[in-house]
């Protein structure tokens, strides 16, 4: 196998360089190659990639700006390598990543795999609190922190691999997003591909976001999920309504309270309780286990909310998706 590794980058240079250190100190002991496609940024990162020139064998290519999933495609297209390793820009990479993925592949090929990522301690604490409930599993991040299926995993595309073959059978990602990584790894098994998770294959995910960016990331997550549900029906599944019925319940119990009925908030406060230990335990800080408690309740909403006006929209009036939420999708020229 030989890898490239494939990079979309919008207006991140100061990312770009970390990254960029870290693939530069990996462990691994064969040549890779790094395409970093700059999507019609503003701000370009070409001066930080030509300080690695003589570091890394790396391409660099400016194109107008179309999305990260075509721009993956892009990347994927122009590399010369057999199989793709896709990550974020704002991702950091573990020493040991490229060596601990070519070792599962000789020992077990898959077309299509995924990894969890993880917070360095150098994050803030913001950035940890909305890691925790990003992976944890008393959240909807079960997903993200590995607890699925390990042979019926959805790679997220901040941190995945594609082989060449894979990548030509399916024409790779579309252009909604979010979504575009489930949407293709569902596509990928239905034209027979199989996918897992790479448990070690974890990277640092810097999530550059504040709780206002965090709500509208999420409520995007919740948005699209009726929409690949529209797709792909033969996949939904019952789940991905926990969300919704989770901040139902929740306002449910607030108005019962008026009524003198506390045991269905106390209920949540259990939960809420038991969030704060876990958190607590994971990060040893009882500031950001206070902050867990608020990135879970922004993340059920901002989800809950998004999932409820999408379901309503795509799978009840039968609206076209694509015009009832533009937003979701990028337009290729």
């Amino acid at each position: 196998m030989l890898f490239s590794i494939i990079i979309p980058v919008y207006n991140r240079p100061d990312e770009v360089h970390e990254l960029l250190e870290s693939l530069s100190v990996q462990d691994f002991n064969q040549s890779f190659e790094i395409v970093i496609v700059e999507d019609g940024s503003s701000i370009s990162c070409k001066n930080i990639v030509d300080l690695y020139a003589d570091k890394l064998d790396i391409s660099y290519f400016f194109k107008e700006n179309s999305g990260p999933g075509d721009s993956r495609n892009f990347g994927m297209r122009n590399a010369k390598g057999n199989y793709y390793l896709i990550f974020d820009s704002d991702c950091i990479i573990p020493s040991h990543y490229l060596t601990t993925v070519y070792q599962s592949l000789h020992l077990d090929f898959t077309d299509c795999f995924g990894g969890p990522d993880k917070a360095l301690d150098s994050f803030s604490s913001i950035q940890k609190a909305i890691n925790f409930s990003m992976t944890s599993f008393l959240t909807t991040g079960g997903i993200r922190g590995g607890s699925e299926k390990i042979n019926q995993f959805q790679p997220r595309s901040f941190n995945m691999g594609l082989s060449k073959k894979a990548f030509e059978a399916s024409s790779g990602f579309g252009t909604i997003h979010p979504g575009e990584d489930p949407d293709l790894t569902i596509r990928l098994w239905k034209l027979g591909f199989k996918t897992k998770l790479i448990s070690e294959a974890f990277v640092y995910h810097k999530r550059r976001i504040d709780w206002n960016k965090f709500y509208t990331q999420v409520n995007k997550f919740g948005k699209a999920r009726p929409i690949l549900n529209s797709w792909h029906p033969e996949y939904a599944k019952p789940s991905y309504l926990f969300p919704t019925l989770f901040i139902i319940g929740l306002d449910i119990a607030i108005v019962l309270l008026f009524f003198g009925i506390y045991f269905p908030l106390f209920s949540y406060g259990v939960y809420f309780v038991l969030l704060f230990i876990v958190s607590i335990i994971s990060n040893k800080s009882v500031k950001i286990a206070f902050l867990s408690i608020v990135a879970t309740i922004i993340q059920f909403y901002g989800y809950g909310l998004g999932f409820l006006i999408s379901f309503i929209a795509v799978q009840v009036v039968k609206k076209d998706p694509k015009k009832q939420f533009p937003e979701l999708f990028f337009k290729l020229k």
